[in-house]
């Protein structure tokens, strides 16, 4: 099951925040259909938000077609999304893993990283690159 984490920083409404997180885990296959979504009051519970945002967030998934709730059973996901090749991310995630490693030894925190990563994307669409 999907555990969300939210970032306070990012500028990006709560909501948008779950909705995301689980299109990304979508994509890398960590979410399949079938899956079950924490319930709103599992989701409040660890992250201490308003139950109706998880509610928009969920009820945009079923927009989407992503999700469907189940009336005493809770929100499952139906539907996916696009996916790059397996191996691929897995090479790429294990790549980044390792990265993230040497940047944490060399004393870089989580904003310093963070900042890095972001940059880097910025620069690497804007010459065309990715």
């Amino acid at each position: 099951m999907i555990e969300f984490q939210l970032d306070s920083t990012s500028g990006v409404a709560t909501y948008l925040q779950l909705v995301q997180q689980v299109h990304q885990a979508l994509q890398l296959g960590l979410l399949e259909p079938g899956d079950q979504l924490p319930t709103a009051q599992q989701v409040v519970g660890k992250l201490a938000i308003n139950p109706n945002t998880v509610l928009k967030a969920y009820r945009d998934l079923e927009r989407e077609g992503l999700a469907r709730a189940r009336p005493g059973q809770g929100t499952f996901i139906v539907g996916t999304l696009p996916r790059t090749d397996p191996a691929t991310q897995a090479r790429f995630l294990e790549s980044m893993a390792k990265w993230l490693r040497s940047a944490r030894a060399a004393g870089l925190g989580t904003d310093d990283i963070e900042a890095i990563y972001r940059t880097a994307v910025r620069n690497c669409f804007a010459e065309g690159v990715a």
